[in-house]
């Protein structure tokens, strides 16, 4: 039920029925005035939290502006860089969010707070002071009125006249309070539908929009997310290939001899004690070692010295190694070296007698031992001989012998038959052709991958090449059924990488390349026809990758930092053209950067 009508004639009346109209609006204004306080406090709080919260946010997208990913290797794929710059990415989409929710925070108190708090004090409060006044003149009026109508009749007329016309005067502003009292009531009822209303609805618009503002980004967001989540499952895929490797990898060391020699850039290193005589004795202090046999040279390092910078070694050239007799000193394991930059002998001890013949062994010593190391060669490049091709022709299926198996290739095979085939097929003595061709998968070019390795695949024998064509010719065809068999280009890199480009060497950094041997192995299938016959191919990176052009026909200033400035008849080198349509990168007095293709005249 509504509030009841107010009518001006009442005013003259003034019945208890009127007086308790105007107490129900009296009421419904009272709560509407505590409702508006109450909404107004929950708003500050509302603003509070809204600015807490975009502080929050900015101090998290800071964070991950701030944080830099540090990949294991030299260089990285195009999947791990973009990983890399997704936190980056992530930071500038929080930073678009909170902007707009910041102008959301310093809209609301000018659109929310503002209009609620004028409406409450200059509409309500005009009310209540108008019943203030309607109340005073109320009470005078009856008061006056109660004196009058207790005069005497036997007063005077002169009198009488005069208190009939301050009454009627009394009456007057007791009606004028009235009139006005009902209608700024029924004014605050009527402008309440409105002006209390307008303040939410443009605070909630202010919202929307900050709403839509994210929903917009969301779909401007979404090409992106589905590349990083592609990229994802690259390096998960990858991730799974090298972990197999790694596992392997430290099962097979763990399994070896305790003194087994890794491959390095060094003859020899390790620990080693050195004797040291002092004038109570001698002492052994222990050192980190290490021998290049080509130049004969052995440097050690103090690894007891406490030593606030870093250690530096102590080099020596060397000139003879000895095994020294159990017989001859009281301490086991031990050698002697003579060294061109000290006089006398120097004497070491080794870890264990295994430990002891691999130094001497290094060394040239009298106890040499054949060294345990082993070549590991790569499983594509022993397909050299005629008969190996003619018989794996046979091997590609066609699209109804199993090609739309799901899983394909990823299903281990029996071992012994494996093994079978391989000793069938392959040959025994490896050819590394194909070692060259992984560091070109590192570029950021995408024309200079296909063609950097282009040149290098037919720069392998005739017979190596012709057993690539046969295989990637087959992968091409899987690829091409991937929505069925779900092997895509990716999934073979992974399967086919590691199996084509093993390194060399069996250790951890070897199988952190296995990423750039997977992205050789995408690039061949899906370049297939580039790669293989020379076709499509961009003319300014056949083969050699890089052009000779003529001296720069233009003088140039750079306007970027990326760009080269250079005279006319600058001489440039390292000539090939990059990423940006219209220009070459080249290099120039040392620098390398970006010049106008228009510049230049190709030799």
């Amino acid at each position: 039920m509504g509030l009841p009508t107010l009518e001006f004639s009442d005013s003259f009346l003034d019945s208890p029925d009127f007086r308790e109209r105007i107490k129900c609006h009296e009421i419904e204004l009272e709560r509407t005035n505590k409702f508006i306080k109450d909404l107004i406090k929950d708003g500050n709080m509302l603003i509070v939290a809204l600015k807490n919260l975009s502080a929050a946010v900015q101090k998290f997208s800071q964070s991950l502006q701030e944080f830099q990913f540090e990949c294991i290797g030299d260089a990285e794929t195009d999947d791990e860089v973009n990983i890399a710059q997704s936190f980056k990415e992530f930071s500038q989409l929080l930073n678009t969010v909170e902007e707009e929710r910041r102008r959301l925070i310093q809209n609301a108190d000018d659109v929310l707070i503002t209009p609620l708090e004028k409406f409450r004090k200059e509409q309500i409060g005009a009310a209540k002071e108008g019943k203030k006044k309607f109340d005073k003149e109320t009470e005078k009026y009856y008061s006056t009125l109660e004196r009058h109508l207790s005069l005497s009749s036997k007063k005077k007329e002169a009198y009488l006249q005069e208190a009939d016309t301050q009454i009627d005067k009394e009456r007057q502003l007791f009606y004028d309070a009235s009139l006005e009292y009902v209608f700024k009531i029924q004014e605050v009822q009527e402008k309440k539908k409105f002006e209390f209303v307008e303040p939410l609805l443009a605070f909630l618009q202010g919202l929307f929009t900050f709403y839509h503002e994210g929903y917009e980004l969301a779909h401007e967001f979404e090409p992106y997310k589905q590349q990083l989540q592609f990229n994802l499952q690259n390096t998960r895929n990858n991730f799974v290939s090298t972990k197999q490797e790694v596992e392997k990898l430290m099962k097979r060391i763990r399994s070896a001899d305790q003194d087994y020699k890794p491959p390095g850039q060094w003859t020899m290193e390790g620990f080693l004690y050195v004797q040291e005589k002092r004038p109570l004795g001698c002492t052994w202090i222990r050192h980190y070692c290490t021998y290049e046999k080509g130049s004969k040279t052995f440097s050690m390092s103090n690894t007891e010295a406490k030593s606030a910078g870093k250690q530096v070694p102590e080099m020596f050239k060397l000139k003879s190694c000895i095994r020294r007799k159990t017989d001859s000193i009281d301490k086991r394991f031990c050698f002697d070296i003579e060294v061109v930059e000290r006089h006398g002998v120097m004497t070491l001890q080794a870890l264990s007698e295994s430990n002891r013949r691999l130094w001497l062994e290094a060394m040239d010593g009298k106890e040499p031992v054949r060294s345990p190391g082993c070549s590991a060669g790569m499983f594509f490049s022993s397909f050299s001989d005629k008969k190996t091709i003619r018989r794996l022709n046979y091997w590609s299926p066609a699209p109804s012998s199993g090609i739309n198996t799901m899983g394909l290739y990823r299903i281990g095979g029996v071992n012994s038959k494996v093994q079978k085939l391989m000793t069938t097929v392959f040959l025994h003595e490896p050819l590394d052709h194909l070692a060259s061709i992984c560091p070109s998968s590192e570029s950021d070019d995408q024309n200079y991958r296909v063609c950097a390795v282009h040149a290098l695949v037919h720069k392998l024998p005739d017979r190596n090449k012709e057993m690539l064509e046969l295989l990637i010719k087959h992968l091409v065809t899987v690829s091409a059924q991937s929505q069925s068999n779900l092997m895509t280009v990716s999934n073979l890199g992974v399967i086919f990488g590691p199996t084509l480009m093993r390194s060399q060497e069996e250790t951890v950094a070897a199988m952190m390349n296995i990423k750039f041997q997977n992205i050789v192995v995408e690039i061949l299938i899906e370049n297939f026809i580039k790669v293989i016959y020379h076709l499509a191919l961009d003319v300014h990176y056949a083969c050699n990758f890089t052009f000779i052009t003529e001296p720069a026909m233009y003088s140039c200033e750079a306007e970027h930092s990326h760009e080269l400035s250079f005279p006319q008849g600058a001489h440039f080198s390292n000539v090939y053209p990059s990423v940006e349509p219209g220009w070459l990168q080249a290099t120039f007095e040392g620098r390398t950067g970006l010049i106008p293709e228009n510049y230049v005249v190709f030799l």
